[in-house]
């Protein structure tokens, strides 16, 4: 390769670009509008927190009254897209990772979880919210992860 080839090589790998026709702030705007409705009237109706790594761990150590709206609340989440794509098409996803990559990510989101005492959707969502300074605590750390978990794949491995 010649240097102006991998000048060139070089400015794709580092720009990022947004792509326009993907790009969907009003879709994006209704559904955290729905998110927080539906965290709202959990919190309202059942006085529980819609954390979904709380919701599915209690799931793994049942108690009897309480087993119910976990699984209804797991089946909205998985029944959601399927409703969706009666109105319209589901996005494409391309996952450019490896299953083992895969998994070791899923492995250390499940701890990070656990150690955090709850995950994004329990301390970003219903903890922010609520004015919580152990949520804030843990969402800025979340963040900061990914902030430097990206920039590390992006910019220092590929």
């Amino acid at each position: 390769m010649t240097p102006c080839q991998l000048t060139e090589q070089a400015k794709r790998k580092t720009s990022m670009t947004i792509n326009w026709i993907d790009f969907t702030p009003w879709a994006s705007l209704a559904g955290g509008l729905l998110i927080g409705l539906a965290a709202a009237l959990l919190i309202l109706f059942n006085g529980k927190i819609a954390g979904i790594s709380g919701i599915v761990g209690r799931l793994l150590r049942p108690v009897r009254h309480d087993i119910a709206w976990r699984i209804l609340f797991i089946v909205g989440l998985i029944s959601a897209p399927l409703f969706y794509q009666l109105i319209a098409p589901l996005p494409s996803v391309q996952i450019d990772a490896s299953t083992t990559i895969l998994i070791l990510a899923g492995l250390l989101v499940g701890i990070g979880s656990r150690y955090g005492s709850g995950c994004t959707s329990g301390h970003g969502v219903c903890g922010l919210s609520r004015g919580s300074l152990r949520s804030v605590v843990a969402t800025v750390s979340f963040m900061l992860a990914g902030f430097a978990t990206v920039f590390i794949v992006r910019h220092l491995f590929f």
